[in-house]
Order: C-alpha cells, then sequence, then structure tokens
C-alpha cells in the first residue's frame, strides 16, 4: 500500500520522538535582504547548520532507531552522493550499527573523508548515485546485506518530514516552501506534514535542469530515465527506484515545480554567501534560485527556503563564489 500524506505525517511526529536526542533542531534564520517592510518575509531553515551538515541524518536516524535491535550483527548497506552516506555513518556510529555505504567515483573528497572517519565500510561504484544505488542493492539482493535507501522507505521519509514540523512551529503562518527535489524524501517528507498540518502552505520543488529524476517523473506519472549532467546541486543528482514511494508522494504535495538552470545556481550561492553571510552547497542554493525565481509571485508574503546542507568541494566552491 503506498503512503499517504496524512500517514507520513503521523508518522514523522513519531519518528521526531525517536530521534530528538541525536540531532540539532535547526535555527529558522530571517534574510537580511527581504524583510525590508515591504511585506515579503523570507526565512532560511539552516540545515546547513545540521550536526553532520545535511537534512540527511534526520532520515538515517529515523530508519536506525526503527530497525530491530541487532547491534552490530545486522549488516546494513546505503548509497549516496555524501550527505546521506555522512548522516547514516554518523547513525550508524551512535546506534552501534554494522554499515556499508557505497558512493559514486565522483563523490567529493571531502565527504568521502567524513563518512570514513565514522568508521563504515566504504565501496566507490559508478559515476553517478543511481550507479551507486543500483550496485548497493544488488549486493543486498544477494543476502549480503539489508539494503537502507536514500529515500525510498517510509521511515527515511518521515524523518525528513520532522523539518517541517519545526517550520511549523517557529513560524506558524508559512505561505510558501521552497524545496531541492533529488529522489524525494525531504519535499514528500516536508511537503506531506504541511499538507496535514498547514494545508494552505504551497509546498514548490526546484529541480536542477541538468538532473531531473523526480520532476520529469511527476510530469510522467511514473517514474522514466532521464539524462544526468554534471550539476553544482550535485548532492540532488540521480535517478530513482521504479516503485519508489517518493513520486506518489511528491505528486500529492507538490503545489508547483521550478526548474533552475545552473547559472542561476552559482548565482545563489553568491547571494547566500555576500548577501547572507552563509557558505552553503550546491543544492541548498538551488532552493533559493527557486525562490528568486518566483519572487514577484510571492511578494508579500511569508516565504521558508530549505537550505539542505553544507557539504562541499572547498577549491570549487571557492571558485565559483569568489571568481
Amino acid at each position: 500500500m503506498q503512503p499517504t500524506f496524512a500517514g507520513t505525517a503521523a508518522q514523522a511526529v513519531q519518528a521526531r520522538n525517536r530521534i530528538r536526542s541525536h540531532i540539532y533542531q535547526t535555527p529558522l534564520i530571517p534574510s537580511r535582504k527581504n524583510n525590508d517592510g515591504s511585506g515579503t518575509r523570507l526565512f532560511f531553515k539552516a540545515e546547513n547548520f545540521q550536526l553532520t551538515g545535511s537534512f540527511k541524518l534526520r532520515g538515517a536516524m529515523s530508519k536506525m532507531s526503527a530497525q530491530p535491535s541487532g547491534g552490530g550483527s545486522q549488516r546494513l548497506i546505503t548509497a549516496s552522493s555524501g550527505n546521506h552516506g555522512i548522516g547514516a555513518a554518523c547513525a550508524a556510529h551512535a546506534l552501534s550499527k554494522n554499515l556499508t555505504v557505497v558512493l559514486p567515483e565522483t563523490v567529493v573528497p571531502a565527504k568521502l573523508q567524513n563518512i570514513q572517519s565514522y568508521g563504515v565500510d566504504v565501496i566507490l561504484h559508478g559515476t553517478e548515485t543511481g550507479l551507486a544505488e543500483q550496485h548497493a542493492q544488488k549486493l543486498a539482493a544477494a543476502g549480503e546485506y539489508t539494503y537502507i535507501s536514500p529515500y525510498n522507505d517510509a521511515d527515511i521519509v518521515a524523518g525528513q518530514g520532522t523539518i517541517g514540523l519545526e517550520i511549523l512551529e517557529q513560524c506558524p503562518q508559512v505561505d510558501n516552501i521552497f524545496i531541492s527535489m533529488g529522489g524525494g524524501g525531504l519535499i514528500s517528507g516536508i511537503g506531506s506534514v504541511c499538507k496535514a498540518f498547514s494545508p494552505k502552505t504551497k509546498i514548490y520543488g526546484v529541480s536542477a535542469i541538468n538532473s531531473m529524476a523526480l520532476a520529469e517523473s511527476m510530469k510522467a506519472g511514473r517514474v522514466v530515465e532521464t539524462e544526468h549532467l554534471d550539476t553544482l546541486a550535485e548532492a540532488v543528482a540521480g535517478g530513482m527506484d521504479e516503485d519508489s514511494i517518493t513520486l506518489p508522494l511528491a505528486s500529492s504535495v507538490v503545489d508547483e515545480v521550478i526548474e533552475c538552470d545552473e547559472d542561476s545556481i552559482v548565482a545563489a550561492l553568491r547571494a547566500i554567501a555576500f548577501e547572507e553571510n552563509m557558505i552553503v552547497e550546491g543544492s541548498a542554493a538551488l532552493a533559493l534560485a527557486g525562490y528568486t525565481k518566483m519572487a514577484d509571485k510571492v511578494a508579500g508574503q511569508t516565504n521558508v527556503v530549505v537550505l539542505c546542507g553544507a557539504n562541499f568541494d572547498w577549491q570549487r566552491l571557492t571558485r565559483l563564489i569568489f571568481g
């Protein structure tokens, strides 16, 4: 049975009780530039300040805390472009789980080092996250491991939904939330919570034009294969499972999808750095790029941009921001 947004929201409430001692309730920071008396209010949900530098810790901790207690005897495997791997490694370390993380060969070196610092096993496979996922699933299907999806899992989605619970507590009257779209776990979780508890809040999904698996699948009404080009929003790049629960969930909670190119991501990275005094990764800047594209439409309203993470390649990012 496919999960509903109401059921997912209820699971998010339960997940929050399980994970609250293991995560940081991130702040909702008012924008320095866009709260100027015109009636438009902009806030940043700062998951870039999460303990592992990304929201992914929430979903991983939700999943692993819901697992039967088996200590290190149960061998778990997951796949990631980096951030989910870091969150899963941190959760496995905290909960004494035996974990292997499959990463694409193109993983950001800093993310690889971070994952390895938690003492988990690492396998490098493929040129993008979708191929790493397929390899992890193949190993699990052979009976060697229990697979944990980065997004296609009800407990993972519920964990990401705890962000929505915090946003509604921190700012009860939210008109619009802008969320980067990857495999769909983040937007499905937050969107489900908002549609259940604040149905007037609009959910804007922001997709990088260079990797649009979820956006194209939502258009088609089924999971479709898409071309994946290099993108600064590498944390949301890659394909999706054919049976992903996030497709029907996202389709039911996302009000509008915004497509952004690489130039707009660079502009958003610079805006966050120079105007907001924060440096984030490309997938977080993608959400701001989406807001910027819609700024005239949402003028006079209260808007939240979810900054999903800040685990980035320093050399590449500083070249882009500072030229």
